[in-house]
Parts: C-alpha cells; structure tokens; sequence
C-alpha cells in the first residue's frame, strides 16, 4: 500500500512540476519575443508594411503571438488605431527613409483601408515616399496601394479592378426541407435582415439600396483614384466595368500601376531610392518589430477619452477576441469617463452592424448622459448601423467616412418554430398547460399564436417608436424627416450626410480634433482607451490557446463548409427584439 501511495504522490509531483515548468517556459518566451525592448532603427531604413491581415480597431492581446505552437489563427491582426500611430511615427523618424507596402488581400472593410490611406498620403505629405509591391491585388488591397508614389506589380500579376458586388446567403429552402418555420417580425420595408429566413433572392427594396449604396461606396472610391493616379473618373469607370484589366501588362498599359518588376528588380530600384550601391543590402523593419519602439504616451494635464465600440452588440461583458460589444461593459466605461474630471471629451469609435435593442438603449442612455456633461463625438468606422447608429445618435457630432455603411434604423424580431422538424425528423413531441391566452413567449416547441404574434408585432411597434424619436431628439430634425430615411433603409457615409444623419465625413483623427477643439483642449491632450483589458496574462494564454485550438480544429474539419457554419452558428444571436444591420454586408 505505502509503495502505491508513494508512486501516486511521485506521479501527482511529476504532473504539477511539468504544469508549472510549461506555463513558466511560455512566458518566458512570450516575454522574450514581445519585449518592451526598442528594435534599433538604423539610418536609411525602410518601414516593411505587410497588411494581409484582419485590420480590427485595437490591437489584442495575444500571448501566442510568435509562438510555434499549433492552434494559433492563420491570419494575423493588426489594430487600425496602432497602425496609424506606427506610420505617423515613421513620418517623424530620421532613419526611416521610406514605406514598402506589402499587400495583396487585406481582410478589411473599404473605410478601415480610407483610414490607413489617408495615413499614407500625411506620410508623403512630409517629403517621404511610399511604394507598393506585390504579385496580386484585391480590388481593397488596390485602392490603398493608390496612395503610393508608385505601384510596381510582378510581371505575371493580377490587380482585381472590376467594381464591387455584394452576395447574401439565404436559408429559405433549408428551413423548408428541415421543416423549420421562422417567426419573423419587423418593421421598415428595407429591413431585410431577416430576408434571408423568407426569400430565396433580394427583395426589390434590398437590391435598389444595396445598389445606391454601392454605387455611392465606389463612385467615392474611383474619385480617390482618380486624382492619386491622374486619370479620368469616366475612364476608371470604364476599365472597371469592361473589366479590360485581365493581366499585369494591361494593367501597367491602362496605368493602373508603374512598372512591371520581379522581387529582385524592385529590391534595386528600391537601392537606388536609397542611393545605395549595387553591393549594399537595404535594411527593412518589419511593422510588429517597429511597433515595439511606438509610444503613444504623451504628457498632458488633459485627457479624451475613446471608447471602442467594436463587433456585435450583446447584453452583458464585452468579449474583444470575439468582437463582441457587451453593454454592461460599456456602460461602466462610459460612466467612468463621464465621471472623470481629468477626461475632457469623449470620442466613441463605433464599428457595429448592431445587435440586441435593449442593450443598444442601456449603452445610448448613458451616452446621453455623458453628453449632459462634456463633449461627446461619434467616430464612424467600417459599419455603424441600426444599433450601432442608435450609439452614435446619442453624440453631439458624428463623424463617417464615404465608405461608412450606417442608418438602417429600424428593428426585427426572430424566434424559430421547430415542432415539425422535432416531430418529423427527430420524433419528440410537446404538450402544455398554461394558466392564460399566452404561455411559453420564446418556445420553440410549436407555432405561435395569433394573439402571440400580435403581441410581439405591436412590441416591435413600440420600440421602433422609440429609436425613431431618440434619432429626431439627437439630430434636432422632426421625426417625419427621420422617418423619411429610416426603414431600416442603409446609407453610406456620404448618403447620410446629404440626409443629416451624419455631420462631418472624416476618420478617426477629424473626430478627436473636433472632441478637443469642443473641450478647449486642443494644445493640451492625450489620449486614454477604454475598455481597458481585464484578463490577466495567464487567463489570456488559456483563453487564447483554447479558443486557436477550437477553431482550427473546426477549419480543418469542415475545410470549405467552415464559411457556412460561422453564419449558421451566428444566428443563435438574432433571438429576440433585435437593432441590427440587414445583413452581414462585405463590399468586394
């Protein structure tokens, strides 16, 4: 017995021992690869700019970065705000002589690109140069390459120049051969998020604003272009349309880029940018190796507080790796820069197709209160729509770029009737009994009844009463006028600015000029984010470790068909009285 009980404390020993050694050997290696260290920058050094990754808001904390451990995501993230404070520390530094912007499929929406973009023209503006290189380029990965002082493509290259399309799945035939029956209720006739539970194709309301809204993206898009490129609109128009760019020699022909040019040619031409022998080798940094001597500490008695405000919004705690808006988290943020007498302004930097209603109204109700007391601007990126317009309502100025794609102020209301399904297919059947005319509001174990439905579209009724008189109050406009654009209508930036649901089309920069200049502080500000990150470095590691693992393990599984089952997984979240965006909308 002595001989067992010793073998299983030796072997409990040798298990804790091995934990400990293994949790401490990786933070040993994350600290050594994520050091506070600054990487020395030498004179006449080039900034490498590789951004085929998922540009977010902020930058997360991963543990795992650099690791060679399995399990970690494929595509890298880059914060949008880190990397514009990256470049504008680049157009200061002496040493950095230049850019050479890496990309080919940017994982990210067309007004996160107009941000870095417009980052890249100051950087110019400063007597630098910017030149981009690469074998092939999405119609996005082109648009910012434009801010270049030249683009330089492989001789058998391709550049994706021919307009924008949006495809929306739709489920309809599935729910019919499952016997599954949507319950669906909205308001506004181009709420269309819940057409993909009703119809096998866009209705006519969904295709004429997702044409306008196209139209408007792109039109903004090919202007831009145009004046980097010194072309004609028409004639931008014109090679999109035809689609005349099939290969890099007519790209290069039509003036789309600069030179055809293999690596190793771009390598001198890029020496002699620098005036360096044809001996000597041109010294790169890399952007995560630079990020790490970027500092956006500044001393200042003031402060601005931002608030980012960036995925769906739910109830409950924020979820950053998950892009997922939690309201009580935000509201706590909200209140503390309210209540802080150091933060002067605010500025909410909003990216959400939206979400849960009463959550949307817990995060507008402190807001407003905020607003009472300092300056509050609303920061428009990629989306802010339905609920995430009902945020930016609430601000004394909101700020959007053309491409923003916001409004959509209506509101939908989904549960699924399953009996048939379980019944049918599965063969479980329900019974109840039920003291009144309404029992189980959120069953999913039979069809509603006439007096449910009637309840729930009346409730609908009500709350879409309510998003459209908070939208009047915090644009000082009549509510006949919001109802005019609302209907759950979408609008790009500059749409909405012609209908005075915006005020000012501009990025991030803009709004925090415009939060200082409000708050008399525009000599003398930093600065601080919020929410602020809680987890601490060990909760990080497992969370990262467990969630990378998972999700491999599901690509590799379902290989094609993981696309596929993200959309069906997110419609656990469209359960209930719901302010969100008609659709998950990518412009490509």
């Amino acid at each position: 017995m002595n001989f067992w009980k010793s073998l299983l404390a030796a072997f409990l020993a040798l298990v804790i021992f091995s934990t400990l050694s293994l949790i401490l050997f990786v933070a040993v290696l994350a600290a050594g690869l994520s050091g506070d260290d600054a990487v020395v920058i030498h004179p006449n050094t080039v900034l490498h700019l590789k951004l085929d990754a998922e540009i977010t808001e902020r930058e997360y904390s991963n543990p795992l970065a650099g690791l060679p451990i399995v399990g970690q995501a494929d595509v890298p993230r880059i914060g949008l705000i880190e990397l514009k404070e990256t470049i504008r520390h680049a157009q200061e530094d002496d040493n950095i002589q230049g850019i050479y912007l890496d990309i080919s499929h940017p994982r990210a929406g067309f007004s996160s690109l107009e941000e870095v973009r417009q980052s890249l023209l100051e950087f110019r503006e400063s007597g630098k140069w910017v030149v981009a290189y690469t074998e092939t380029m999405t119609e996005g990965a082109y648009y910012l390459a434009s801010a270049a002082n030249k683009i330089y493509l492989n001789p058998e290259g391709e550049v994706e120049f021919n307009g924008l399309s949006v495809e929306i799945m739709f489920f309809k035939k599935l729910f019919d051969k499952l016997e599954i029956r949507p319950e669906i209720f909205r308001v506004g006739a181009f709420k269309s998020a819940v057409e993909p539970f009703l119809l096998e194709k866009m209705s006519p309301e969904n295709k004429l604003q997702l044409t306008e809204l196209m139209n408007s993206v792109y039109g903004h898009m090919l202007n831009r272009i145009a004046d980097a490129r010194h072309m004609q609109v028409e004639r931008l128009k014109e090679i999109s349309d035809k689609m005349l760019v099939r290969n890099a020699a007519l790209a290069r022909e039509l003036g789309l880029v600069d030179s055809l040019l293999y690596r190793d040619e771009f390598r001198d031409h890029l020496k002699t940018r620098l005036r360096l022998s044809g001996a000597d080798t041109v010294t790169f940094v890399k952007y995560d190796q630079y990020r790490r001597g970027v500092s956006d500490y500044k001393s200042a008695s003031n402060e601005i507080a931002v608030i980012v405000a960036d995925g769906s919004i739910m109830p409950g705690k924020a979820e950053a790796e998950q892009r997922i808006i939690g309201a009580d988290t935000f509201v706590e943020a909200i209140r503390r820069a309210r209540e802080d007498d150091n933060i002067k302004a605010i500025v909410l930097r909003i990216n959400s197709p939206g979400g849960e209603f009463r959550a949307s109204d817990m995060m507008w109700r402190e807001i407003t209160l905020a607003r009472a007391q300092k300056p509050v601007i609303a920061s428009m990126s990629d989306y802010a729509a339905s609920g995430g317009y009902y945020l930016a309502m609430a601000c004394d100025t909101i700020v959007a770029q053309p491409h923003t794609i916001t409004g959509s102020i209506g509101i939908f209301g989904m549960m699924f009737d399953m009996s048939e399904f379980l019944s049918n297919k599965v063969g479980i059947t329900f019974d109840e009994v039920r003291t009144g005319e309404f029992g189980d509001m959120y069953t999913l174990s039979r069809p509603l009844s006439e007096a449910e439905r009637n309840y729930w579209q009346k409730n609908l009724d009500d709350h879409y009463a309510s998003f459209t008189r908070k939208a009047a109050e915090g644009r000082h406009i009549p509510v006949e006028e919001i109802e005019k654009v609302a209907s759950g209508r979408v609008w790009s930036g500059a749409q909405a600015l012609d209908h005075k649901l915006v005020d000012v089309l501009g990025g991030f920069d803009d709004a925090v000029n415009i939060a200082a200049a409000k708050a008399g502080v525009a000599a003398d500000y930093k600065l601080r984010f919020y929410p602020e990150q809680e987890l601490s470095f060990f909760e990080q590691l497992m969370s990262q470790w467990e969630e990378d693992a998972r999700t491999e393990a599901l690509q590799a599984e379902l290989g094609d068909l993981y696309g596929w089952y993200q959309q069906v997984h997110n419609l656990k979240s469209y359960q209930g009285v719901q302010a969100r965006m008609p659709f998950e909308l990518r412009l490509h």
